[in-house]
């Protein structure tokens, strides 16, 4: 699929979210976790869930990086979430999916993948 047949919901306004943190969004039903990470002037979104929780609770982690992958720590069990992939450092059975991310016009969108 291209950036033009994705399906896009606009979420919020980009300034809404303010550097390193997140916020959570529901999209088509779904939670998403949006996170906008200032190093990489780049928004992700990931499944917004914690696996092993079951908690609607990634949106408020802690947005850093291991090395070269930018990541979001869990509130809940500090699991590591890669924002690009939606892996699971420590416990790759429970990683979550990762969305397709854009601004456009100043808002963002959010594609289920």
């Amino acid at each position: 699929m291209t950036a033009e047949t994705l399906h896009w919901t606009a979420v919020c306004a980009a300034s809404d979210i303010l550097p390193d943190t997140g916020v959570c969004a529901l999209v088509d039903g779904v939670h998403v976790a949006i996170f906008n990470v200032a190093g990489a002037q780049q928004f992700f979104a990931i499944d917004n869930v914690d696996p092993k929780s079951r908690a609607s609770v990634l949106s408020r982690g802690l947005v850093g990086s291991l090395g070269e992958r930018i990541v979001v720590a869990s509130p809940l069990y500090k699991n590591h979430f890669d924002l690009r992939s939606g892996e699971c450092l420590e416990a790759p059975e429970h990683s979550v999916r990762a969305h397709a991310v854009r601004v456009h016009e100043g808002r963002v969108h959010v594609a289920l993948s």
